[in-house]
């Protein structure tokens, strides 16, 4: 099994499985449900893993989107996930209603810079798969 498809396989099993456990705080912060999410929303399934030596320079530079993500009123759900088997791998799980809310989101300020702060940070880049959510 390919390390990305076992990666997506580990992201929807959070979701899915880890959902109901913590909805209350997702909840809390914005009132998201599941019925709030559109039909034929846009799920985004991305993972970066840290250079060599570099995974704890990588998190500090990540962790602060969960908050600027989370703030943005288009983005609908977004978790940032560490591989407890190898610090320093990332998954992000997002959802937005459309792609163009997709495009706004990556236009944002704190997006880009943050794609530049990464460059000396990751090993290969962010690997994205835009997926279509089905209800």
């Amino acid at each position: 099994m390919s390390q990305m498809r076992r990666a997506t396989g580990i992201a929807f099993a959070l979701v899915c499985c880890l959902a109901p456990a913590t909805q209350s705080y997702g909840q809390e912060a914005r009132g998201v449900s599941y019925s709030s999410i559109p039909p034929n929303a846009l799920s985004i399934v991305a993972q970066v893993r840290a250079k060599p030596g570099k995974a704890e320079e990588l998190r500090s530079a990540t962790l602060p989107l969960i908050a600027q993500v989370r703030s943005d009123p288009k983005n609908l759900v977004y978790f940032l996930q560490e591989s407890r088997e190898q610090p320093g791998h990332f998954i992000f799980y997002e959802v937005f209603a459309t792609e163009a809310d997709f495009e706004a989101h990556n236009a944002m300020p704190y997006v880009k810079e943050w794609f530049k702060t990464i460059e000396k940070l990751a090993d290969g880049g962010v690997t994205v798969m835009k997926m279509t959510v089905l209800k």
